[in-house]
């Protein structure tokens, strides 16, 4: 049960998200604002309505959900009313920092620009910055049940704005799309100085053999998800003496309940492994952001108070920051805990 001074606990503490698409923050109440902004008529009177329709059973009908919301981020304006958004909530829940997923795929397919999307989220980036002081980066998501043609199209793409883009992770279908179909592109991202991540999802098909390829054949810095690490004890071995960063993301949904991402969690941290939290897709799953998500698994498991400290001590520090910062944030971390 998470407790009163549980929850202030966690609502205190500075922290850190590293899984997070920016497109998966749409919120009912702002699609149906800029539906109105673009001329897109939706079938939807009220954003309650909307959020009941949000009803999946496995990650195609979720992938289906997100990317028809995306219809309505048309102009750069829509993209900086998004990410802007986002920030300020985080900045209201404590999170000072954040690397967010984006798509472009999903919109250049449809005629939107990439200097539009990139552009408008930058802008609001920048402000969160100076009027929040919430820090964040982008990573530039690929969407895997593309060709590897359009993977390297939109890689081109980002180097203009390089500046602008820490890393490139690999998201969407996982179904007959496995991380070495995007080696050349992975490569190349890292020859251009980007750090890497890819998705490796629940309950997909050759999950351990996927995450075998990310660590030994592709060299990511990062899995996003990752839970089927559990599932192979030379894995679990290999990943506690690399330490590279698993990010789970322990919100509820149909196919992989949250008591038992709760459970895997705990087990993964008390295994040694370097695990993290955090909301992937909130807007599409019951609005729960880092607080909501942290005191669930919380609550879903008896983490402990130093357990919850560690889970944000280890997104700070697989941050893809500098070093210097990294240990400002751990010792803000520190000093919080100290304190309370």
């Amino acid at each position: 049960m998470t407790t009163p001074d549980m929850e202030a606990f966690v609502r205190g503490m500075p922290k850190a998200e590293l899984h997070v698409h920016v497109e998966g923050t749409l919120e009912p109440e702002m699609r149906l604002r800029l539906a109105e902004r673009n001329g897109i008529e939706l079938p939807y009177a009220t954003a309650g309505e909307l959020a009941a329709s949000y009803e999946y059973q496995d990650l195609a009908s979720f992938l289906a959900l997100y990317f028809s919301g995306m219809d309505v981020l048309q102009t750069e304006r829509d993209f900086y009313d998004l990410t802007y958004a986002y920030l300020q909530r985080m900045h209201g829940q404590n999170v000072v920092y954040t690397e967010m997923h984006f798509d472009p795929q999903a919109h250049t397919s449809r005629g939107i620009a990439f200097d539009t999307v990139i552009k408008g989220i930058r802008r609001a980036q920048e402000a969160a910055w100076a009027e929040l002081e919430v820090r964040s980066q982008l990573i530039l998501g690929i969407l895997r049940d593309m060709s590897a043609e359009s993977a390297l199209e939109t890689l081109e793409q980002s180097l203009p704005h390089k500046d602008w883009i820490v890393g490139v992770g690999l998201d969407s279908d996982e179904k007959g799309n496995p991380p070495v179909k995007f080696r050349e592109v992975f490569d190349r991202s890292r020859a251009e100085g980007y750090r890497l991540t890819m998705h490796c999802d629940h309950l997909q098909e050759n999950s351990v053999q996927h995450i075998r390829q990310c660590l030994d054949v592709i060299g990511v810095d990062r899995i996003d998800h990752g839970y089927h690490v559990l599932d192979d004890d030379d894995l679990i071995e290999d990943m506690r003496c690399r330490q590279v960063c698993l990010t789970f993301c322990t919100t509820s949904n149909p196919s992989n309940p949250a008591p038992r991402r709760a459970a895997e969690l705990k087990r993964a941290l008390e295994l040694g492994l370097n695990v993290t939290v955090n909301t992937d897709d909130p807007a599409y799953m019951r609005s729960y952001y880092m607080n909501e998500v942290l005191q669930n698994t919380q609550q879903a498991v008896g983490l402990t108070r130093e357990q919850v400290a560690e889970l944000a001590r280890n997104a700070f520090r697989s941050a893809w920051i500098g070093e210097e910062e990294r240990e400002a944030f751990v010792g803000a971390v520190d000093g919080y805990v100290g304190g309370s």
